[in-house]
């Protein structure tokens, strides 16, 4: 947890040089407009002093040079600030990566000593499905650092700020030592079930994150697009909000798709363990509410009127979702599948 908390700082000092990046790129975009509004008028004013006549800027087309002029500054601001603002190598961003890479090993070093301590797959209760489940997160995203196109390190702020709370939230609440396995999971099941959700996870949970910088990043844009001030910030640096959205739309597909395995086998394992194949238990309802949420959210990325901030949304109720089911339904439901170890 100490390396992942040197990884966000690292990540955070790097997302406010970005900040300064951008309002740095807004300057320099303007100054070539404000040179050329000092040219004109003094180029105008030589004129008029030439001609024995008062300094009256020319008219083109009804609108004065000085106005002209002023309208060029105030259009190549605008653009500046609308504009993606390209940003360098950053020392930061690389401490950040090395340091999730470090927090990584050590992470599975962990998780694996806890799997041998315990005998079997360390994934039988809150606290080691939490340990295993931030694991993933960080693999998903590691992994897609190598594989995307696009630069994503930026998401090291949100993804290793998210594991930092769900890990110290399990250290603290969800401890437990280590036990015998329940009857009902000592079956081949526990590791393909429980692995496929927790990858799923994983996906969900960068999928989340992309949906909240989408949001933020579209705020922005509306405020640019409106012609209105707006204070520059790290999102200069970043994808438009329509990137953002096609790369949440292709990790949560991912995530969709394991998730709707994890529904499948998790009813063939309750048809070997109990006798059948659903129950309305509390834990298979709220899985197949997490399923109806983003489906809908597949769905409504595929409706016109749904892109943007409402399919966003809907990526991030799908997360609470998940979060949800992980702790209150395990924490103050009772069911067949009270595996908390609290």
């Amino acid at each position: 947890m100490a390396v992942y908390a040197i990884a966000f700082i690292a990540y955070a000092i790097d997302l406010a040089r970005r900040s300064a990046a951008a309002t740095k790129a807004v300057d320099q975009a303007r100054m070539p407009a404000a040179v050329a509004v000092a040219a004109t008028r003094s180029t105008s004013g030589d004129s008029g002093t030439d001609a024995g006549i008062a300094s009256v800027p020319e008219s083109t087309d009804g609108m004065t040079v000085d106005a002209a002029a002023d309208g060029r500054d105030e259009t190549s601001g605008r653009q500046a600030m609308g504009d993606t603002v390209a940003y360098g190598r950053s020392p930061s961003l690389r401490v950040g990566v090395a340091m999730t890479v470090v927090a990584w090993l050590l992470h599975l070093a962990a998780d694996l000593t806890r799997g041998i301590a315990a005998e079997r797959v360390p994934w039988a209760n809150m606290y080691e499905f939490a340990l295993t489940g931030t694991l993933i997160i960080t693999t998903v995203y590691l992994l897609v650092l190598v594989v995307s196109k696009h630069d994503l390190r930026f998401l090291g702020t949100f993804v290793t700020g998210l594991v930092l709370v769900l890990l110290g939230v399990a250290t603290v609440n969800f401890y437990v030592s280590v036990v015998p396995l329940p009857p009902a999971l000592q079956s081949a099941w526990l590791v393909i079930h429980v692995f496929v959700a927790t990858s799923s996870v994983g996906f969900f949970a960068l999928g989340f994150a992309l949906s909240v910088v989408q949001l933020l990043q579209s705020r922005r844009e509306s405020i640019v697009a409106s012609a209105k001030a707006v204070k520059q910030s790290f999102l200069a640096t970043l994808p438009d909000s329509a990137t953002l959205e096609n790369l949440a739309y292709r990790v949560t597909i991912i995530g969709f798709i394991l998730w709707t395995f994890t529904l499948m086998a998790g009813a063939i394992w309750a048809e070997a363990a109990w006798g059948r194949y659903w129950g309305w238990d509390t834990k298979e309802v709220w899985t197949f509410i997490i399923w109806v949420v983003y489906a809908g959210y597949i769905h409504a990325r595929a409706t016109r009127g749904w892109r943007g901030s409402r399919s966003a949304w809907l990526a991030i109720i799908g997360f609470s979702t998940v979060l949800f089911n992980f702790t209150v339904v395990n924490l103050f439901f009772k069911g067949l599948h009270a595996y908390s170890g609290l």
